[in-house]
């Protein structure tokens, strides 16, 4: 079945929003939206008792399932399972090619299978982040992404690269495809119409967190521009021009969920993004952390520099913009030699610099599923399996695990403004034998129910606590 009844009043109101006749007030209100706070240098989403939030989870995706078949490799028991590790949040791939295979036409049966995996996400308290997910553009040139009436390649052509997928972003054709996505009245309002017709549909269920409004933008080269000088210009100009649209259009049928933005892919080489600031007060930043070397079939090199590099060019843009950070993707092959290391560092770094990410992905199978073709989870992806503070009662001040000693430490400070008990993820796979609880400052205690530790405190705003989690 076909989806038609809402794309009248849709694009009437797309019209208003792209000539202006909207006010930018009403365009961006927010309602009843989770807040936020900013510790130090960074932000925090927070729920609706003033909690500091964190996050932690997978990727769900299937590129292969189309139509009728679409999101087949998507089953309630990988929602089950990322529960029962302690996980949650989910961020869902889904297909502009499929949401609307012709123009005007959006198809009914596709928004109702993402809204069963929302509901699978509920039941299990998971949220659930939705990823307008392409590669190399679209089907146009042999990917999934933006459909094919959509793609203007100008008749250049297209050198499928099998062996380097990546590197197909840089065919003219697939460049100029993307320029008439940014540039072309039409194809602009197409790209609002579509994001407002999955915010009108799905946008009030309690599982969605927010949308991630296009995976891995890229751009088109100008004449002498080398990948740097590129996108530095795409993301001051285009890219912040597109995440402001696509979020106004958004906020006319949604005002309670968060946008989510990324930056080109030049920050996985340490260099800092270029974005404006996005005009929406519930926007967070969704960067991708991929180690460059280990992309082309490398070992991780636990001695090199890509880690505080990407620390280091990361940091600025949402610190600056007061803006929550969840890494949309990042990951690895586990099998590696060092696998294991790779993993210990980067959660690490996660810890210092986000609130939140997704692992790529939740899978069975090879390369960077974290689950073998058993279901067995792969021995390097063992450490992501690991404690964290779901909900702060207060300021997150600092707070890590130490994977050899299995010893997590929470520091945080309470704030008059946030209520109720501060919960911890012990997940069982990381402490089978038992686990002690610390807590020091005044007048606290804390019990436990099933994988999650709650400590109360009881001394007012101002104080601070420390809480330590280690193996009995």
């Amino acid at each position: 079945m076909r989806l038609t009844s809402r794309v009248a009043p849709v694009a009437l109101a797309v019209a208003a929003l792209l000539f202006g006749v909207l006010p930018a007030q009403a365009q961006a209100r927010p309602g009843r939206v989770p807040d936020r706070v900013t510790v130090g240098d960074r932000t925090f989403i927070t729920d609706g008792q003033g909690r500091a939030l964190q996050w932690r989870g997978f990727n769900l995706s299937d590129k292969s399932s189309r139509g009728a078949d679409a999101f087949a490799d998507i089953h309630e028991s990988d929602l089950a399972d990322m529960s029962a590790r302690g996980f949650n949040l989910a961020r869902l791939a889904f297909f502009w090619d499929d949401l609307e295979p012709t123009s005007g036409h959006y198809d009914r049966g596709y928004l109702a299978k993402m809204r069963r995996i929302l509901d699978w996400a509920e039941r299990y308290d998971i949220k659930v982040i939705l990823d307008a997910h392409q590669d190399v553009y679209g089907p146009h040139f042999g990917s999934r992404g933006v459909p094919d009436w959509a793609t203007r390649d100008e008749g250049l052509p297209f050198t499928p690269i099998p062996d380097d997928w990546f590197s197909q972003y840089f065919e003219p054709s697939v460049q100029t495809a993307f320029d008439h996505l940014y540039t072309d009245s039409d194809l602009r309002s197409a790209h609002a119409r579509m994001w407002m017709t999955v915010a009108s549909a799905l946008g009030r269920h309690p599982a969605l967190l927010g949308y991630d409004l296009m995976n891995e933008p890229f751009a088109k080269f100008l004449e002498g521009e080398d990948l740097p000088a590129a996108a530095a210009r795409f993301e001051a100009t285009e890219l912040t021009e597109l995440w402001n649209r696509l979020a106004r259009a958004i906020r006319l049928v949604d005002r309670t969920s968060w946008v989510f933005v990324e930056p080109t892919v030049i920050v996985g080489l340490g260099v800092p993004t270029r974005m404006g600031r996005i005009d929406d007060p519930h926007a967070g930043y969704a960067p991708h952390f991929y180690e460059t070397a280990m992309e082309t079939g490398a070992d991780y090199d636990p001695n090199g520099t890509f880690i505080p590099a990407y620390e280091a060019a990361i940091s600025d843009y949402p610190t600056r913009n007061r803006m929550p950070v969840i890494v949309g993707e990042w990951g690895g092959n586990p099998y590696v030699p060092h696998g294991s290391q790779f993993v210990t560092d980067m959660t690490a770094s996660l810890d210092r610099f986000s609130s939140g990410w997704t692992w790529w992905q939740w899978c069975r199978g090879g390369g960077y599923c974290f689950l073998d073709q058993t279901g067995a989870v792969k021995p390097g992806a063992r450490l992501l399996v690991q404690p964290y503070a779901r909900a702060v009662a207060g300021d997150p001040l600092g707070f890590a695990y130490a994977p050899v000693t299995r010893t997590y430490t929470l520091t945080f400070r309470t704030r008059d403004d946030a209520v109720g008990a501060t919960q911890i993820i012990v997940p069982k796979e990381a402490y089978p034998s038992g686990y002690r609880v610390d807590v020091r400052g005044d007048r606290a205690s804390w019990d436990s129910h099933g994988q999650t530790v709650s400590v109360r405190t009881r001394a007012g705003a101002g104080a601070r606590y420390e809480v330590t989690i280690s193996p009995r």
